[in-house]
């Protein structure tokens, strides 16, 4: 029989091939499905993993996609690692849209212009600010009433989407937009420049990727990540060695809740250009898958941020193309994560084959004892 046995220490092999494994099984997983709905399943994934990437624009809106999802994720990872467990991304993504957009709303309603992307970034900055504002709340609740920050980050989601909903719908809603929810269009001058000619890829990638080396040298090379680390696996140690929890809390969340600021306002002066009720897709939620099929690293969360971003176009391509239902996008996103959390189990402990023991016959009795029960 198959039977878990501890391993002596953590496999480096496995914490490697975790993801492997877990997105090998998705896509069985995902085979099956298109099986169960009818579809071919060949077509299927070539849909979800192979369009994508089928050319210049397909794959220049794959990056576009994955360039919040990275933002976000290497946030959470800060978090994550400090052991807070912020699970409000997307309202700080949703504030730091509302707060940048407002900025180029405001600049665009009181006639200044520029040249292109001249504002672009004060719309950013104004987005960082929105997005560790929000955090801040989290932040002040869990430190002062020691609050959940689990419960108390991810209603505050909710909380901002309604705040962002009474804006598009009421103050900021465009006068000349046909009663639909929505804002003016920005201004050029604060629009992020575009990167590649012909598509909507913008400068934005390139920030993001910056910040993937920031974050490298933040959490490996400097003292500051050392400490956030140590207080996420050993908060004992961490007192003992006089590192403040408090601090790291705080760190931890305003980083955390500035970079989903950054992608929000990105967003909104990004391919949107203006605000509505749906700019976000979900971003901070699935940042956290990344996240964690990542590792938690910055440089797997460039990888995943990828594959995360595939899937989701895949699933629009899905559709269009085979009328697959909406939600099976976030079947497979659910899917890679449960099964990755599953696979984690072999970094710890290896799958042993032990034979089922042989039942033991009783021993006879012995011959003395027989002639005693014999005789009347």
């Amino acid at each position: 029989m198959l039977k878990l046995e501890a391993r002596p220490q953590p496999s480096k092999v496995m914490s490697l091939g975790s993801p492997l494994i877990a997105l090998a099984l998705t896509v069985v997983l995902a085979s099956l499905l298109f099986i169960a709905l009818g579809k071919d399943p060949v077509r299927g994934l070539s849909i979800f993993f192979v369009e994508p990437l089928n050319g210049l624009r397909a794959t220049a809106e794959v990056l576009l996609k994955a360039t919040p999802l990275m933002l976000c994720a290497l946030g959470l990872a800060v978090c994550y690692r400090a052991n807070v467990w912020n699970i409000g991304a997307e309202g700080q993504f949703l504030l730091g849209a509302i707060t940048g957009g407002g900025v180029a709303l405001w600049l665009t309603s009181q006639g200044i212009t520029g040249a292109r992307g001249l504002y672009s970034p004060l719309v950013l900055l104004a987005g960082v600010v929105g997005g560790a504002a929000w955090a801040a709340v989290t932040a002040v609740l869990r430190d002062r009433f020691n609050a959940s920050e689990i419960l108390v980050s991810l209603m505050l989601v909710y909380v901002a989407q309604q705040f962002l909903n009474f804006l598009v719908f009421g103050p900021w809603k465009d006068p000349m937009g046909f009663n639909f929810p929505q804002t003016k269009t920005f201004d050029a001058s604060t629009w992020l420049p575009q990167l590649l000619p012909g598509t909507r890829l913008h400068w934005g990638i390139v920030v993001a990727l910056v910040m993937v080396a920031v974050f490298w040298i933040f959490l490996f090379r400097l003292y500051r990540g050392y400490q956030l680390q140590v207080g996420g696996l050993a908060p004992a140690a961490a007192r003992y060695a006089g590192f403040s929890a408090r601090k790291s809390l705080w760190t931890a969340l305003l980083i955390s809740g500035g970079m989903a600021g950054l992608a929000g306002a990105m967003e909104a002066a990004g391919p949107l250009r203006q605000l509505t009720p749906h700019v976000s897709t979900g971003y901070g939620f699935t940042a956290i898958i990344v996240c964690f099929v990542g590792r938690l690293h910055p440089v797997g969360i460039v990888l995943s941020s990828v594959l995360l971003s595939m899937m989701l176009i895949g699933g629009e391509l899905g559709q269009s193309r085979l009328g697959l239902p909406n939600a099976l996008t976030g079947v497979f996103q659910g899917s890679l994560l449960f099964l990755l959390l599953a696979c984690d189990t072999l970094i710890t402990y290896r799958v042993k084959w032990r034979s089922a023991p042989r039942a033991v016959a009783a021993p006879a009795a012995p011959a003395a004892a027989q002639l005693k029960e014999v005789q009347p």
